[in-house]
């Protein structure tokens, strides 16, 4: 999967995540819910081929009651698998820490995307080195999450 979309694929780019999503289940995120001093949470989508749960660890931000995530995908010329099942359900779990939530996803766009990739850039200013890779292949996508009320 990451070979065709990133020359500088290394190992490591499939075993980090599964090891942080391992750690982070077991201590319901005592031990990973920070990644070298970046907030960290568990997105659950349900794959849009498949309808099974997928799970995966992400960066995020906090803008108010919602949270950011950033669909950089290593800074390949693809959007993560996890940016595809939201498009086609934006229905979604989230874990933070030991808490866990449902929320609902949408696209950033416009002027709302621009004040979030300030705000996403200034807390990981590597998402610009990433954004300069990929260049014109695509946008980066910046998925807000917010909390679903009971009904």
């Amino acid at each position: 999967m990451f070979r065709r979309t990133l020359p500088y694929f290394t190992p490591l780019m499939r075993v980090i995540p599964a090891v942080h999503l391992a750690v982070y289940r077991l201590t319901n995120g005592r031990l990973s819910a920070k990644l070298a001093g970046q907030k960290m949470l568990l997105l659950t989508t349900i794959g849009r081929r498949t309808g099974k749960p997928r799970t995966v660890p992400l960066l995020y931000v906090d803008d108010g009651e919602a949270m950011v995530v950033i669909g950089s995908n290593w800074g390949g010329n693809k959007h993560p698998q996890w940016v595809r099942n939201l498009a086609a359900n934006p229905a979604a779990r989230v874990q933070v820490g030991a808490r866990k939530r449902r929320v609902t996803s949408r696209m950033a766009t416009g002027e709302e995307r621009a004040r979030l990739w300030t705000l996403v850039t200034g807390q990981y200013p590597g998402y610009k080195a990433y954004a300069r890779r990929i260049g014109s292949a695509r946008e980066i996508p910046l998925v807000v999450l917010t909390p679903r009320t009971a009904a």
